[in-house]
């Protein structure tokens, strides 16, 4: 027996290792060949009862067949022919015809879905075989990357180990090594940090897993979920064991790398690339490299990153065309454009399929030229006194274009030909000084470098390129070149009158956004002539508010103001605009949100930087916090906020070339500039000061413009005249000690910084609602914690496996922490079902609703956090009254549904005269009329104090809760009922609600008699005597007698239960007969009545009806008189003898309640919610065991 299990152990370790379809289980059936060291698994399953059932499927439908096979060969052959077959069945109806997945894919994907229990529409990408360590010993199993979710699986020598990771919770991906082995793969969540290792490509497996956990951050970040592109073009030839899935991710990564490579649009898709050599007419050579061809451009990197880059839009494409190939040039292809430019590549591998897919793309391209695009780079346009006398400018520099809808077709608008520093530059002696030649001479030297590389986007980019941005770009030349290398260009001309189609629609529309626009305006750089007038004023206003338009998630951020006061500088409006969407959402991505992520990710890089390059200072910094503070505003405005004007645009120059990349590298030089000073400081304000300083006399001594007064040069003070710093030697100095960054390296820590961030931000998130919530509530800091995490879990699930689109809407990023996480009655549902201390069976979903809809305030069938701990803690916190309190709410409206009870006229009375007392107070427009129909000053006051009285939140006390009718006490024995079925005292509990429910119905019929007295004398004497009324003296008799009919029904219930329990389905009939008021058995009430006494005192029979039927449930745990025919009305659950004067006061319920000692025990018992926590995600990963899958799983 020893020997058998170990070779078991074996088996099944060795079929986790070596076989990606096996799944290991406790209970096996093996098929063996006789004299075979080969065992075939048939089936498996987690039970002896499960694998009993394989077994008796076998024996009907596989043995019998068997018998007529001589050889056993053939019986092998026949056995493993039939499970592959049931295998192959089962994968074609559990898989969409249209999937493209590969088989073997598609095994994997059943097999994880059902070893870790998740839905259809969790996705698998892909998986691996791998090591995970725990403790000191690997466990080699298989990991499952799913888009939500990092599932591990392993089997080895008896032990399981099962692992699942939501990427929203991953908080550090790293690939490092350590002693144990060469290369491992680091997830760490805020709980615990999990390591894998011993993959066949590592490097593949870790890229994938940073890009799915991006994808969980983009979610948490703004709701992007992941959505498979449909449309991505079939494999040539089939790709083994990859997904769609897989090759859809493989795709986003290239597509993303080729738009940051070329600054091209965001919704630019590659469609392939291949090697091959450029001619390069600047230096006669032919450069190596590799040209990518998307949907509108054809572009060239080449194999040295600094050689030459080239971008070719197929809009300015005039001929494509196969040149004669040669030993020296083979497969050469000519492309020329409108520019009279030709470019020539050769080495091309599959040129004719290249030529043809050009062809194509071009065919696709539309050929219409657009209303102003067809203007030349001319930027030396004549001053505004020489503008035609047509011109608004002409009349007066300060008129009021804005108010007036503005088209962007040259020659229309002032500002649509030249920036705001050509129109408001006075008169500067600088230009026709040495400063002048200076800049003549850059603007030569860029003439130059245009007939040699090309001028417009088709220009040839290379290392002198950079050299030329470096040494500053003339300011005739400083909108062209800045659209151009940040792709604004591209975007502008391919939406001809976009800008002024938004301009038009968002003119006279207020929101959050133009209010904070208008506050900042005057703010904008007001020490510049051009926005000291109306004018300036006005196009920043406009841009501004088309760009808040055209993307409602970002709207306006402080410090977009600063820089798009700079580029209307050197832009129009219209290019304005595109360079601040080039800014907003590529080459600052995420900066300009309420949260700044983008700008915390590159601070965080910066602190890296600091420890890689400066470690002497990075101690220091961190100890003062001085980098937090700093990076920000550097940041944020590209230095326009912090540096004079005139220095700060130079890097505004080379930042449009170089990416963020430049500003890290200046950041750099600055620190070390300062180093020795920083280090001999004592607080983060000294620090501050010493940076404020340096960066205050950073200058520009080449600038021909007037030089602008710096706000922040208030900074420098003393004795000692300031020390210079040139711009272009920071610069300079910049590029020779930090200029070793590359971009690539920038984007991997833009990645591991994000998560750091976003998952710091939701902490932050988290902390700031509960402190917001622990006031109120009952549950301490940690249970609130625990709380929000599943209730946030909840939410995100909706997300990925519900309706993705209506979970992200509820979602408003604008909206305080509080409000942004809120969850629907479905998923509060479950997780009631989960949490609560009141577990009632099948009526929890019943009582799960109800809570809803009495948390639910505002009546948007969505809650909150603070609404789902409110509703919680009244079920775990307070005294036994306020437990009693809130499930007595739970049965009146709005917590109860019309169709659970039709019978509740002073309950809803009572909640329509709550709301409107504390809801609908006066408003405030009707006090301001009143006051101007004359009241005086002292009335507007009395009804302001009146309205903020009525505002204020009064303290409810029991007296304030309406009574109850007798529909709504049923409901609301029958939810008691339930809720004791699975108590261990059942049996005490039961009795003891069966006579507070039977004292409670003798105190409403009392109190019934009492309060309709007087009114039914009345009635009477109108109806001179008639009707013989039940007499006071015989009521008591008549209550006392079927009191004591129906007290003596649980024994015969506790006498019968055995015979109960042998025939439910007679007892629920005989329970759905009596509920229904009709039945004509023994137990019915409406037999020990007659017709007369049936018709003369309804009270009596409803009476008799209610407690007979509440005392008959004492044993029975599940199905109730009470409970009735769920989803039948009031009327035909309880037939027409409920009466609508009978009630029941909260007081009343309270203190019968009191008197019995196992519901005050059940009511005060303390129920830890952290344990409900851990169980609810114990369930929530259960394993799905399915009979038919394990029955034909196969291995060999």
């Amino acid at each position: 027996f020893v020997n058998c299990y170990i070779d078991r152990l074996l088996v099944g370790t060795l079929d986790v290792v070596l076989d990606s379809s096996a799944r290991v289980a406790p209970y096996r059936i093996l098929h063996q060949t006789q004299d075979s060291q080969v065992y075939w698994a048939v089936a498996c399953g987690s039970s002896r009862k499960e694998i009993t059932k394989h077994w008796e499927w076998l024996e009907n439908n596989l043995l019998q067949t068997l018998s007529i096979f001589d050889n056993e060969e053939d019986i092998t052959t026949f056995v493993k022919g039939k499970i592959h077959g049931i295998i192959a069945e089962e994968n074609k109806n559990e898989q969409p015809q249209s999937e493209e997945d590969p088989g073997k894919f598609k095994e994997a994907e059943l097999k994880m879905r059902k070893q870790f229990g998740m839905p259809e529409v969790e996705k698998l990408v892909n998986y691996y075989s791998c090591s995970y360590w725990k403790g000191r010993v690997p466990r080699q199993g298989w990991l499952y990357l799913t888009v939500n979710h990092l599932c591990f699986y392993s089997f080895l020598l008896g032990k399981e180990v099962t692992l699942v990771i939501q990427w929203v919770d991953v908080t550090q991906l790293e690939k490092n090594a350590t002693l144990l082995f060469p290369e491992c793969i680091k997830v760490s969540t805020r709980d615990s940090e999990l390591y894998f290792s011993m993959f066949l490509n590592i490097n593949e497996t870790f890229k994938l897993m940073e890009q799915l956990a991006n994808i969980a951050m983009r979610q948490l970040l703004d709701n992007e979920s992941f959505l498979q592109d449909k449309s991505l073009p079939k494999p040539r030839r089939p790709l083994k064991n990859i997904s769609a899935l897989k090759r859809d991710l493989d795709a986003r990564a290239k597509n993303e790398c080729y738009r940051a490579t070329f600054r091209l649009p965001k919704d630019e898709c590659l469609d392939g690339h291949t090697d091959c050599t450029l001619w390069t007419p600047f230096n006669k050579m032919h450069i190596p490299g590799q040209m990518f061809v998307s949907n509108n451009y054809i572009c060239f990197a080449s194999r040295a990153e600094e050689a030459c880059h080239l971008i070719i839009p197929l809009r300015e494409v005039t001929i494509v065309e196969k040149a004669d190939s040669s030993s020296v040039l083979p497969s050469p292809l000519s492309i020329s454009t409108k520019s009279k430019m030709t470019f020539f590549f050769a080495n091309l591998k599959d040129r004719d399929f290249l030529v043809q897919r050009i062809s194509d793309f071009l065919q696709r391209t539309p050929s219409k030229k657009p209303c102003g695009i067809d203007r030349e780079w001319k930027w030396n346009v004549a001053d505004p006194s020489k503008l035609p006398s047509s011109s608004p400018l002409a009349v007066s520099p300060t008129s009021a274009l804005s108010h007036r809808p503005v088209s962007f077709c040259a020659g229309q608008v002032p500002t649509a030909s030249q920036g705001l520093l050509k129109l408001f530059r006075r008169n500067s002696e600088e230009l026709s000084g040495p400063k002048g030649a200076k800049e003549k001479m850059k603007e030569e030297s860029w003439n130059i470098h245009f007939f040699e590389y090309g001028r417009g986007m088709c220009m040839y980019r290379t290392a002198k390129t950079r050299e030329l941005v470096q040494k500053g770009i003339p300011e005739n030349l400083r909108g062209e070149l800045w659209l151009l290398f940040s792709g604004a260009w591209n975007e502008m001309v391919t939406h001809p009158g976009y800008y002024g189609d938004l301009v038009e629609k968002s003119m006279g529309r207020y929101n959050l956004a133009t209010e904070e626009i208008e506050r900042d305006l005057h703010r904008s750089m007001p020490e510049h002539p051009a926005f000291q007038n109306e004018f300036g004023i006005a196009a920043l206003r406009r841009v501004l508010t088309a760009y808040a338009f055209r993307n409602p998630t970002i709207g306006y951020c402080q410090a977009m103001n600063i820089v798009t006061s700079v580029l209307l500088l050197y832009c129009n409006e219209e290019e304005a605009f595109w360079l601040l969407v080039a800014l907003c959402e590529r080459m600052l991505p995420d900066y300009y949100n309420t949260r700044v992520v983008g700008a915390l990710v590159d601070q965080g890089i910066f602190e890296e930087l600091t420890r890689e390059y400066l470690p002497q200072l990075s101690e220091k910094m961190q100890d003062l916090g001085v980098i937090s503070t700093i990076s920000l505003s550097w940041f944020l405005t590209l230095f326009l906020s912090v540096m004079p004007f005139e220095s700060a645009v130079v890097i505004v120059d080379c930042f449009f070339y170089e990416g963020i990349k430049f500003i890290l590298q200046v950041s750099l030089a600055i620190l070390d500039a300062n180093m020795e000073k920083l280090l001999q400081c004592c607080d983060e304000g000294e620090a501050m000061t010493i940076l404020g300083r340096y960066l205050d006399n950073v200058v520009n001594r080449q600038s021909v413009s007037p030089p602008i007064p710096h706000l922040h040069a208030l900074l420098t003070s003393g004795d000692d005249p300031p020390l210079e710093i040139d711009i272009f030697e920071l610069i300079k100095t910049s590029y020779e000690k930090f200029g070793n960054l590359k971009a690539d390296d920038i984007e991997q820590m833009r990645f591991k910084q994000r998560l750091k961030v976003i998952q710091s931000l939701e902490d932050t998130a988290k902390k700031s609602v509960v402190r917001a919530v622990s006031g109120d509530i009952g549950f301490s800091m940690e249970e609130l914690e625990e709380l929000y995490v599943v209730f946030k879990a909840k939410y995100l699930m909706s997300c990925y496996w519900g309706n993705n689109r209506a979970a992200a809407a509820r979602r408003d990023q604008s909206l305080p922490y509080l409000e942004q996480y809120r969850i629907d009655m479905e998923q509060f549902k479950e997780l009631f079902i989960s949490l609560t201390p009141w577990a009632c069976g099948a009526h929890t979903p019943v009582l799960a609703a109800r809570l809803f809809r009495l948390l639910d305030e505002n009546r948007d069938s969505l809650i909150n956090f603070k609404e789902f701990v409110t509703g919680m803690s009244g079920m775990y916190h307070g005294d036994l009254t306020e437990k009693l309190k809130v499930l007595y709410k739970l049965h009146l409206p709005p917590a109860l549904n019309p169709e659970e009870t039709e019978s509740a006229l002073e309950a809803t009375s009572y909640f329509t005269e709550d709301v409107t007392t504390e809801g609908n107070a006066t408003p405030l427009p009707l006090l301001l009329r009143r006051k101007e129909k004359g009241t005086s000053p002292q009335d507007y006051r009395y009804y302001l104090r009146m309205w903020a009285k009525e505002k204020e939140n009064k303290k409810e006390t029991i007296k304030d809760l309406p009574k109850m009718s007798q529909e709504q006490f049923i409901e609301l024995c029958k939810t008691l009922y339930n809720m004791f079925s699975e108590d261990p005292v059942e049996q005490e509990l039961y009795h003891a609600i069966a006579t507070v429910a039977s004292l409670l119905l003798r105190i409403g019929e009392v109190g019934k008699k009492f309060s309709n007295r007087p009114t039914r004398k009345s009635e009477d004497c109108k109806a001179n005597n008639t009707q013989d009324p039940v007499s006071e003296e015989e009521s008591p008799t008549s209550e006392q007698s079927q009191n004591s009919a129906v007290e003596q029904q649980p024994q015969a219930d506790h006498e019968d239960k055995a015979s109960v329990d042998a025939q439910p389905e007679k007892t629920q009939q005989e329970n759905q007969t009596l509920g229904d008021g009709s039945g004509e058995g023994q137990g019915s009430p409406l037999q020990l009545l007659s017709d007369d006494e049936t018709k003369d005192d309804m009270s009596m029979s409803s009476y008799s009806m209610v407690s007979t039927g509440s005392l008959q449930c004492e044993d029975i745990a599940d199905d109730t008189v009470l409970v009735g025919c769920e989803g039948s009305s009031a009327a035909a659950r309880y037939g027409s003898t409920i009466d609508t004067d009978w009630s029941i006061s909260f007081e009343q319920i309270l203190a019968s309640m009191l008197t019995e000692t196992a519901l005050v025990n059940y009511f005060e018992k303390k129920v830890n919610i952290l344990q409900k926590i851990k169980d609810q995600k114990k369930v929530e990963r259960q394993f799905s065991s399915s009979s038919d899958y394990e029955l034909s799983s196969v291995s060999g």
